[in-house]
């Protein structure tokens, strides 16, 4: 039995839900989101309310999937999503130039990074970036590759970091002396 599969999901008031036989449309405030949903799948809309239902038993493992994806649209476009990065490392940090962000990260040359669409960016103290959007995975993805063009060090932990997200430190070189 899937716990997840069964659950309702509440749509609220100013979000408009389209079924249709492969795929469930989602519009809100912060947007409009198209869901696809597996054969087998069908969704119910009752009062307020929205059910996912499956055919047969062998469409088990999609069942709470496809609930899952279409209660993160219904999310997405009432609140949004977003993830927070850190910049840390002595001369490290963004700023916004039009639909890019201009990265220095320590490397020769700054990174230029292109702003997907349907995705905002913001900046705060150079060393603090927002990434916010209706798409959870976008959301989620973008913030991997900001990650990617420089992921934390293990030894000075210097880098790229999702906040709160917990490192391993590494010792460095046994028996040598620090030039501090």
């Amino acid at each position: 039995m899937s716990r997840i599969g069964n659950k309702i999901i509440p749509v609220p008031s100013g979000v408009k839900i389209q079924i249709k036989p492969d795929a469930v449309e989602v519009q809100g405030p912060k947007g409009k989101m198209h869901v696809p949903v597996p054969g087998g799948i069908r969704f119910e809309q009752k009062d307020g309310t929205l059910v996912a239902k499956r055919d047969s038993e062998d469409k088990r493992a999609l069942h709470g999937l496809a609930r899952a994806l279409v209660a993160n649209a219904v999310t997405g476009v009432t609140t949004g999503f977003k993830k927070d990065l850190d910049i840390v490392g002595v001369g490290y940090r963004a700023e916004v130039k039009g639909k890019n962000v201009a990265l220095a990260l320590g490397y020769s040359h700054p990174i230029e990074f292109p702003i997907p669409e349907g995705i905002t960016i913001t900046i705060e103290k150079q060393t603090h970036m927002v990434v916010s959007g209706a798409d959870k995975g976008q959301v989620g993805q973008v913030a991997a590759n900001l990650r990617a063009l420089r992921p934390p060090d293990p030894y000075k932990q210097k880098g790229v970091r999702i906040t709160g997200e917990r490192l391993k430190k590494k010792a460095g070189k046994a028996g040598a002396k620090s030039a501090a």
